[in-house]
């Protein structure tokens, strides 16, 4: 018996017409000197300059604008870290909607002010004590708020693929494409792209060794928990895969890289000194893992690389701060 996947490539080009005019098509940039470091040709999808500062807001938006207008009078929940906090208070607002937020109470003081600035409401929790998806959804139940998950969201990850495909549109052929991951939206979604229109394309996962769950997941063969991870990739700093993601990637992700936090301050650096970019840490971990051999490509490298930098949202002081150790 044949299971229909979650999302489909016709899903993501769905996504892609409802996000027409609404998000930036995101640059890709070239390195010669990143080309020769790694020893291939590398596409970097800038979601850096995506509005918010990261991928997120296409899920986010994707997601919301399908919603009721009476659910949109009501009003939307989310839990986050940051990223998809401001992505959900963005769309809200684009909706003419209203936004509540769970964030940790470590969210980065910058991520924290932006999701403010956008309308949103903002309710924090200890991350390491509570557990954020059942207190969102005790949060939303209360208040009569339709709940816009991360990454648990068939919407979400359509959304959070169209970055995949305008990169494929924008470059062509690609040997194999490197994703962060934290939940594992954009990387389902990003999957569901590339295997969808790329012949021989091997699609790469990268995490913070801190915060492996994914590759323990898919090396079990089923979703594994782990510790809250303390790594500087704050958006990636997630204890089990979701279900749905999960169920996409463990039938097209080829494999999961693992890197130090050290790795990704040295690409953060190299983003900011050759190529003028500020790339936040979840954002640089698969730059990270090209940069530092982390891939096991089981041979030779291939020759075209895409690599999704999924967003750039981190405060001069901790960026200082981070590149200076």
């Amino acid at each position: 018996m044949t299971t229909t996947p979650p999302i489909t490539l016709q899903d993501v080009r769905d996504a892609a017409a409802q996000l027409k005019g609404i998000v930036h098509r995101t640059p890709v940039l070239r390195s010669r000197t990143l080309d020769a470091l790694v020893g291939a040709q590398v596409f970097l999808k800038c979601e850096n300059f995506q509005r918010v500062g990261a991928f997120k807001f296409r899920g986010a938006y994707n997601a919301a604008s399908r919603l009721s207008p009476e659910q949109l009078a009501r009003g939307v929940a989310a839990y986050s870290s940051g990223n998809h906090a401001q992505a959900v208070a963005l769309a809200a607002r684009e909706l003419g909607s209203s936004a509540v937020i769970l964030m940790p109470e470590d969210t980065p003081e910058s991520k924290r002010e932006a999701t403010a600035g956008y309308g949103a409401e903002i309710v924090t929790y200890d991350r390491y004590t509570g557990d954020r998806a059942a207190l969102g959804n005790a949060m939303a139940a209360e208040r009569g708020l339709t709940l816009i998950p991360p990454y648990e969201h068939p919407h979400v990850i359509a959304g959070q693929g169209t970055a995949a495909l305008e990169l494929t549109e924008d470059v062509g052929a690609l040997d194999a494409l490197v994703v962060p991951v934290g939940g594992g939206g954009l990387i389902a979604g990003s999957a569901t792209v590339a295997k969808g229109l790329l012949e021989g394309v091997r699609v790469i996962g990268v995490e913070p060794e801190a915060g492996d769950d994914t590759k323990r997941s898919l090396e079990a063969g089923e979703r594994v928990s782990v510790p809250v991870p303390r790594s500087i990739a704050d958006g990636q700093a997630i204890q089990t895969p979701g279900e749905l993601t999960f169920s996409v990637n463990r039938r097209l992700v080829d494999g999961i890289a693992l890197v130090t936090d050290a790795q990704i301050r040295d690409a953060m650096r190299l983003a900011f000194e050759r190529l003028k970019m500020v790339v936040e840490p979840s954002g640089a971990s698969g730059l990270a893992a090209l940069l530092a051999g982390r891939i096991d490509w089981a041979g030779e490298t291939p020759a075209r690389i895409g690599v999704i930098l999924s967003g750039g949202n981190i405060d001069t002081g901790r960026f200082a701060e981070l590149c200076a150790t």
